[in-house]
């Protein structure tokens, strides 16, 4: 469960770059598709955190 949720951190950070380079370069399209990427993935980590034992 560490490294699946280690996997979506990495993913998370990936997309928080991908969204600055879009700023910078000023392409809309590519700022909208990641902020729909971190979006995406913080929603995949909603069940993996739900699973998780307390």
């Amino acid at each position: 469960m560490k490294w699946i949720v280690t996997g979506w951190l990495l993913f998370i950070v990936s997309a928080l770059f991908f969204i600055s380079a879009a700023w910078r370069a000023g392409d809309l399209l590519a700022l909208a598709d990641g902020i729909f990427f971190l979006v995406a993935c913080f929603s995949f980590l909603v069940p993996v955190e739900a699973r998780k034992p307390q």
